[in-house]
């Protein structure tokens, strides 16, 4: 029987509550097919444990984490301790020190999901964004001068380096003839005359070696409008970190909402594990309800499944969710239901076991 060793670091707010419900999904899938299980090792990181020890994580969390096979990530952030903090010094760190340089974000509208465009249909919306995740603007580069003075000047660099954009634009290129689709480049080569320049012009010579991949370039600001106007055009889509950051929050929120939306930050040579969350944050003004909608993570937990090779899994959770969204009867408010979020994970293990 194959063990996946699986660090769970469930973080603030909400966190704890919507991936206990991810791994109950997990461990009932395990059981169903009996050729695998999950090993479950929890840390206790986050807000809190900054609150009590300065420090966003222990200092040999990175090599302590190195031993696993993925972690599962709940959210992290709290009232009290700044956002730079508690990204800088745990998700960034985690992205950074395991070179997880693809976030991979699927956005599909699910039968049943509440979509806000008029007129859309379900096979208008199904796409995945394959962010830069490791450097561009979040290299954390720059300048604080003269500080607190009337002269006072900030400088944030963004960096982009030849293996960064080619490795990643690789990887799209590659997703995108094994599944037949689409790939749609977004930059801002007209305003940003270096960064982007650069990556339009990687984009052009990466994609000479995938002749059969249809190919398109948008500025960002295009792109937005035809996320909302004409989504059906975007399949697979490649973008820079920042670029990639609010798209695919658009992206949820015209599939359905934060509730369900999920990343995967790959390491894809996987020298070191790769990571996995909702990406909805940690909602800390109602944490402890019981009402947080745990479908995200369920949603991550099958990107979890597709990394193992345990494809067929990951499409049966997805239909899982398909089915509970279109029954209607267990659903959490954000989504017009009552349900606790307990009973919504609940209901989804109950649906894959039959």
């Amino acid at each position: 029987m194959k063990i996946y060793k699986m660090a769970v670091i469930a973080g603030d707010g909400i966190g704890p509550e919507v991936l206990r419900e991810g791994i109950k999904v997990l461990d009932t899938v395990a059981e169903k097919d009996g050729g695998f299980r999950f090993e479950w090792t929890y840390f206790p990181w986050g807000c809190e444990y900054y609150l009590k020890h300065g420090r966003m994580m222990a200092e040999d969390g990175i090599e302590t984490l190195k031993g696993f096979d993925a972690i599962y990530l709940g959210a992290v952030g709290a009232p009290g301790v700044p956002d730079h903090i508690s990204l800088w010094d745990l998700l960034l760190v985690i992205r950074k020190s395991f070179d997880q340089y693809v976030n991979l974000r699927p956005v599909k509208l699910l039968r049943g999901a509440p979509c806000p465009l008029k007129d859309a249909k379900r096979e208008d919306i199904d796409m995945v964004f394959v962010r830069e995740n490791s450097e561009g603007e979040y290299a954390g580069s720059g300048s604080w001068l003269y500080k607190g003075k009337p002269n006072e000047v900030v400088i944030q660099n963004g960096v982009f380096s030849r293996v960064g954009c080619e490795r990643v634009i690789r990887y799209a290129y590659e997703l995108a003839r094994r599944d037949r689709k689409t790939l749609t480049s977004v930059s801002k080569g007209n305003a940003l005359n270096y960064s982007m320049v650069f990556w339009d012009q990687i984009f052009k010579e990466v994609g000479k070696e995938y002749p059969d991949v249809e190919t398109h370039s948008l500025l960002v600001d295009a792109a937005s409008m035809f996320m909302v106007k004409d989504p059906k055009r975007f399949q697979v889509v490649v973008t820079s970190n920042l670029f990639g950051d609010i798209l695919t929050d658009l992206g949820a929120a015209i599939s359905g909402g934060m509730g369900l939306a999920a990343g995967a930050n790959l390491n894809p040579e996987r020298k070191y594990p790769s990571m996995f969350e909702p990406i909805h944050g940690s909602a800390p003004d109602i944490a402890g309800k019981g009402i947080a909608d745990p479908l995200a993570s369920i949603w991550s937990a099958s990107q979890i499944l597709d990394f193992f090779g345990e494809e067929e899994w990951g499409k049966k959770i997805l239909g899982a969710i398909e089915q509970l969204l279109t029954e209607g009867k267990t659903l959490t408010p954000d989504i017009g239901g009552t349900a606790s979020t307990s009973e919504v994970g609940s209901a989804v293990a109950e649906i894959l076991r039959r």
